[in-house]
């Protein structure tokens, strides 16, 4: 989903949280105490969510692996902001900020489709925030406009880039030992 800036530019944590669990119809980020509304996203978007939520689940179901995932509807929290990642994976027992149980706090990979809006800022700012997450081990950005993902994994001395353009290379999550190839990512999406 792509996200455009409110009017209301500071916001603190406490006031986010209230308001973004009484609205009804949009979600909203918020980054530093700027809260950006959530729009909704185009069909490539869509489908490459299907797609990785689809192979993902079946993977984390079959293998009785201990990990699971949750699809754009929940919220991650990050130091004193919040997001919503396109696809966010968590291994062992899902961890939420309080009871209300809808802020994920433990996150081992984040996955963002990227769009023309936000692109700039997934891979700047937005990582920036992610990277601070001390459980995430993989932030992975996918273009819904050509062939292409980009990978980055955590490493002791910092992170590793990888990236794959060919729909025959296979995208490796380490985090969850996965292997994903590029025609099962971008299956049924046609390019304009």
């Amino acid at each position: 989903m792509t996200a455009q800036p409110q009017e209301k530019n500071q916001m603190t944590p406490g006031e986010y949280l209230a308001m973004e669990r009484s609205a009804l119809d949009i979600k909203h980020e918020l980054f530093n105490g700027e809260i950006f509304a959530m729009v909704g996203a185009g069909r490539n978007h869509n489908r490459i969510n299907i797609n990785l939520t689809a192979k993902l689940y079946n993977k984390f179901e079959t293998d009785k692996f201990a990990c699971n995932l949750f699809s754009n509807d929940m919220r991650v929290k990050l130091k004193d902001s919040y997001a919503y990642p396109d696809v966010v994976i968590y291994c062992g027992d899902a961890e939420f900020e309080d009871n209300e149980f809808d802020t994920l706090t433990n996150p081992i990979a984040i996955i963002e489709i990227l769009s023309d809006s936000t692109e700039a800022f997934d891979r700047g700012k937005k990582f920036a925030y992610y990277r601070a997450i001390s459980t995430l081990q993989e932030y992975i950005l996918i273009s819904q406009y050509e062939y292409h993902v980009e990978q980055y994994t955590r490493m002791d001395d910092g992170w590793k880039y990888r990236s794959y353009v060919n729909t025959d290379q296979s995208l490796k999550m380490e985090s969850v030992n996965y292997e994903l190839s590029l025609s099962e990512i971008y299956l049924n999406i046609e390019f304009d």
